[in-house]
C-alpha cells in the first residue's frame, strides 16, 4: 500500500518521476485499463499535490505518475481557501497520504498580477481580487526583503503557503508533528521542467 511509504520515500518517488520527465524518459506508469479497473472500489495515493492551476503545471505529467498515485488540488496561485483546506485534510485524515507538496512555478500569472496590484495600488475586480488579496502578504514580505522579481516572489509565496497550511489546519499540523506526513514547498522551472524543494515542514 502506498500510504505505508514514509514522507521521504514518497518524495523520492516524485523526484524520480520528475527526473524521468526532464530527460524525456517518462514511463507513464499506472495509466492502463487494468490499473483503471483496480481502482474502481478504492484509492491509495502516495502524495497530495496542491499546485497552481497553470496549464503548464500538470502534476501527473511532470512527476510521471498515473491513476491513483497522487491526489491533486489546484487553484490559481495555489491560494488556500476553506475548500482547499478541507480537501487537504481529507487526503491526510482519510487517505493517510504521507506527503503534501505545495507546487508553484516560474512566471506565475497570479503572483505577477498581485505584484502589479501592489505596485499600482489598483485592485482587480470580481473574484480575481480574492486571489490577489490572498497572495498580497507574500508579495509584501518579498518586497520588505528586497525581492522584486517574480520567480523569487513565487518562492516566498510557496514558503508562506506551506506555513499557512500548517498554521491553519490542526489535522495537518498534528500529522506533521507525529511524523506521518511532511509538507514540502516546491517550485517548478518551466524551462527545464525541474521541481526544486524550497521549504520543508516535517521529517524527510
Amino acid at each position: 500500500m502506498h500510504n505505508q511509504l514514509t514522507p521521504a520515500e514518497a518524495w523520492q518517488k516524485l523526484s524520480d518521476g520528475n527526473a524521468r520527465f526532464i530527460s524525456s524518459e517518462s514511463s507513464h506508469p499506472n495509466q492502463d485499463a487494468s490499473r483503471r479497473a483496480s481502482l474502481v472500489e478504492t484509492q491509495d495515493p502516495f502524495a497530495v499535490i496542491f499546485g497552481c492551476s497553470d496549464s503548464r503545471l500538470a502534476a501527473e505529467i511532470i512527476f510521471d505518475v498515473g491513476l491513483g498515485d497522487v491526489f491533486v488540488v489546484r487553484t490559481a496561485g495555489q491560494v488556500i481557501d476553506d475548500a482547499v483546506l478541507g480537501s487537504l485534510e481529507y487526503s491526510v485524515g482519510v487517505l493517510n497520504v504521507p506527503l503534501i507538496v505545495i507546487l508553484g512555478h516560474d512566471s506565475c500569472g497570479a503572483v505577477t498580477a498581485t505584484m502589479n496590484a501592489v505596485e499600482s495600488g489598483t485592485m482587480p475586480t470580481g473574484f480575481i481580487r480574492d486571489l490577489v488579496e490572498r497572495i498580497t502578504p507574500s508579495v509584501l514580505t518579498s518586497r520588505r526583503n528586497g525581492i522584486t522579481d517574480v520567480n523569487n516572489t513565487v518562492e516566498e509565496h510557496i514558503r508562506q503557503t506551506a506555513q499557512r497550511l500548517v498554521d491553519s489546519s490542526r489535522v495537518i499540523s498534528d500529522a506533521v508533528e507525529k511524523g506521518s506526513t511532511a509538507v514540502l514547498g516546491v517550485t517548478y522551472r518551466l524551462n527545464e521542467g525541474k521541481a526544486d524543494l524550497v521549504s520543508t515542514f516535517g521529517t524527510l
